[in-house]
């Protein structure tokens, strides 16, 4: 069963991962020919919309999602109570957003707000009809099902952007991206899934996994107000063109850290969860799948700082070089993000949900400070202080995660602490080599200090002989050659 339950976690992971980094590499090709095709204001309208709909889409799943993932044995009258409430909370959601996408408009003075928000806010009920059939894949650990899935509904979002951004559609072609890729992948998911509306809906099902659920709902909803509110302000306080500079750097920041940590969360939860009665197994599965998170993520991110003008300057062009300081300050949540969404995990599993709405609460009165501090000031001070946000969050969370572990502290800043000087090393060296080649244009400067950075980094893990580079070794080996034990 151990054996069995680890290469599950491998294919899964490797399945997630494949089509995640599949999935960044398409959306940054996406991204650069759209970017270049539209406008800083652009994206700066959708930055505004996207607060309404991250918020309501936390609201349509309700934390139900999880309250299955975890439940050992769902019933037909379970699903189909999550999904009747799925469908009324999108409808219900999005009259009332129509409706007000009019005062909207007038308070940012973008008329283009009121014309798009019917369309994209069809996010809602797309997304609703996605949940119950994505969650009992991933119960059944359909990894590979669901990557492929995400691969081809992306794919045909990106080609409908371009498509309609070449027919001068302008933020038109955002929205049709957003609403494709929600679309097809509920077409898909339905397509494969084997659930058909079985059962009724219960009172006693609802009553049973409200509590949980509407606790996760609630840090949700918090979550994501913090993660977008500071758009909604630099878009009144500045303009949508500033907007549009900051929301880019988060974009292009998201995509390799929420692909990757993303792939290993949707694994590790389920799998966690069917371990959690083993206090050692546990404790070291989480050590391990925090060590190789960040032994991929920490280079990553202190790297793309080290590149980001060439890389700015090669890919999206000179229009949008304005976003490349916000960028270098916003990459490095990159490094905490990861630290805190796996032990976020931890808490699922083994709390009652209580514990982390309290803590929610608490980092969201800090992060409500250090928000109201910066904002007025500038929108740098805002970009240092999503770092600062960040890493308050991964040491709340890991602390308190560390409770219901037998790990301590020590053990984990040992574990992580090769990883870290090894990151800054290379983020070092590629500095150097950046300012070294000066007199070398941007495109060939940025191949060789990126495969520099790579050399660098590999090749230290490989002399050093660091626990995670023999995992991550360990890990590909075991995938070629799956253990054959059941």
């Amino acid at each position: 069963m151990k054996s069995r339950l680890i290469d599950q976690v491998a294919t899964g992971v490797a399945w997630n991962t494949a089509e995640k980094v599949g999935s960044m590499l398409l959306q940054v090709a996406v991204s650069i020919i759209v970017a270049r095709l539209l406008t800083p204001e652009d994206f700066g309208v959708m930055a505004i919309l996207t607060f309404f709909t991250a918020v309501s889409l936390v609201v349509v799943d309700s934390g139900f999602s999880q309250t299955l993932l975890r439940k050992e044995q769902p019933s037909d009258d379970d699903y189909k109570t999550v999904f009747l409430f799925n469908i009324a909370a999108a409808a219900a959601l999005y009259l009332l957003l129509v409706a007000l996408s009019p005062l909207l408009a007038h308070y940012y003075n973008l008329q283009v707000i009121n014309n798009i928000a019917p369309a994209l806010l069809l996010l809602l009920p797309l997304q609703a009809l996605c949940i119950i059939q994505n969650t009992r894949l991933a119960r059944e650990f359909r990894f590979g099902l669901l990557s492929r899935i995400n691969f081809v509904a992306s794919l045909i979002a990106g080609i409908a952007a371009i498509a309609v951004a070449l027919c001068g559609g302008g933020v038109w072609a955002l929205v049709a991206q957003r609403l494709a890729t929600v679309g097809v992948r509920a077409l898909l998911l339905w397509w494969h899934g084997d659930w058909r509306g079985e059962g009724k809906f219960s009172r006693r099902s609802m009553g049973e996994m409200a509590p949980f659920s509407l606790r996760l709902m609630s840090t949700d909803i918090v979550a994501a107000i913090y993660n977008n509110v500071a758009q909604l302000f630099i878009g009144k306080m500045h303009s949508a063109d500033a907007l549009g500079y900051f929301n880019q750097a988060q974009k292009i920041k998201e995509l390799p850290v929420q692909s990757a940590v993303q792939s290993v969360q949707t694994v590790t939860y389920p799998a966690l969860a069917k371990i959690k009665g083993d206090a050692e197994k546990f404790a070291e599965s989480y050590r391990k799948v925090l060590l190789v998170t960040l032994f991929v993520m920490m280079p990553a991110m202190l790297g793309m700082a080290a590149v980001a003008d060439d890389m700015f300057r090669v890919l999206l062009g000179e229009k949008w070089m304005p976003t490349v300081p916000y960028f270098k300050v916003i990459i490095l949540c990159g490094i905490f993000y990861p630290i805190a969404m796996l032990a976020y995990n931890v808490l699922k599993v083994h709390s009652n949900g209580s514990i982390i709405l309290r803590l929610e609460l608490l980092k969201r009165g800090l992060a409500t400070v250090i928000l109201a501090v910066t904002i007025p000031h500038s929108i740098m001070a805002v970009a240092y202080g999503l770092v600062a946000i960040s890493a308050i969050e991964a040491a709340i969370n890991l602390g308190f995660s560390l409770r219901y572990t037998q790990l301590s502290a020590w053990h984990i800043a040992r574990s992580l602490v090769s990883t870290a000087l090894l990151s800054i090393v290379m983020w070092i060296g590629v500095e150097a080599i950046e300012e070294a080649l000066q007199m070398v244009s941007a495109a060939p400067r940025l191949v060789v200090s990126v495969l520099a950075g790579v050399v660098i980094y590999l090749g230290g893990a490989a002399a050093l002989r660091l626990e995670a580079f023999s995992e991550i070794l360990s890990i590909a080996r075991r995938m070629v050659r799956p253990s054959s034990s059941k």
